[in-house]
């Protein structure tokens, strides 16, 4: 498998979104013992609101992002947008493809007149809360369905 990440804007209710958001919440139910149950409208992710993409490598569906806007001011912005639903396929980790779907949601919400992305992460991830710091990503007070929770970690970046 190479590291020729193709992104490709699809809605969240295609196949290949719905395969990777159901690897995604597998991997919280073997990380927290249970699936995210933070609300999600697939509306969310459909212009004005969001949007959602799936990255390929040669042709298999390996990692998802998305971003929806959002009410939390951060970073004395107003216009924000979260992150939600960034993975990538274990066989396709340590490549820097979640680097990557990172800075192309960053480019299309500042394309879309986004001023800042917040985003919500667990403590049992590592990983995503050492590629959010290391892309610039500042912590933040917690907000949205996990606001509180001991094993919650809120982070934002202007863009």
């Amino acid at each position: 498998m190479n590291t020729d990440l193709r992104i490709e804007r699809l809605p969240i209710t295609h196949p290949d979104s719905r395969l990777l958001v159901e690897a995604v919440q597998e991997e919280y139910v073997a990380r927290y013992g249970g699936r995210d149950e933070s609300p999600v409208d697939p509306r969310d992710f459909e212009d004005p609101l969001g949007q959602f993409f799936v990255g390929y490598l040669d042709g298999a569906p390996v990692a998802t992002g998305a971003w929806r806007r959002s009410s939390v001011t951060a970073l004395g912005a107003e216009v924000t947008a979260e992150v939600k639903r960034m993975y990538v396929v274990p066989a396709a980790q340590r490549r820097g493809l979640a680097r990557r779907m990172l800075a192309h949601l960053e480019t299309t919400a500042a394309e879309a007149g986004i001023q800042a992305l917040v985003l919500e992460t667990g403590m049992k991830q590592p990983e995503a809360i050492e590629l959010y710091q290391s892309s610039g990503y500042e912590p933040i007070p917690g907000f949205g369905y996990y606001c509180g929770s001991d094993l919650s970690r809120c982070f934002a970046r202007r863009i």
